[in-house]
């Protein structure tokens, strides 16, 4: 791992967290809570980033965006999801060019 991908940091203390749990550990807490608390987590962040992209507050956007990437991180581990396997398919997507699906249709009923 490159000393600079903080991503991949994260995700090695998670892993870390989960094998080696540490008292009063946020990260611990999660794991303890188990995957649907991770998910629920992952949900709020998700829907915090959007919040914070919506009323165009730069810093509020990168602070959510760090919180996303950090429960992110943690599902990952729980999941064990390792980041490599991430980058291959994101590497296995940039192959593909000319791949622009069409627009879904519009919901009409509920």
């Amino acid at each position: 791992m490159n000393e600079n991908d903080i991503l991949g940091k994260l995700y090695d203390i998670a892993v870390e967290r989960k094998n080696e749990p540490i008292e009063n550990s946020y990260t611990n807490y999660l794991f303890e809570k188990g995957l649907d608390k991770i998910l629920k987590k992952v949900g709020e962040e998700t829907t915090e980033v959007i919040v914070a992209s919506k009323n165009d507050n730069k810093q509020d956007t990168i602070c959510e965006i760090a919180d996303l990437l950090y429960h992110l991180s943690v599902l990952m581990a729980q999941k064990e999801i390792k980041p490599e396997e991430i980058a291959e398919e994101l590497d296995r997507r940039h192959q593909k060019s000319g791949n622009k699906k069409a627009e879904r249709k519009p919901i009409e009923n509920f």
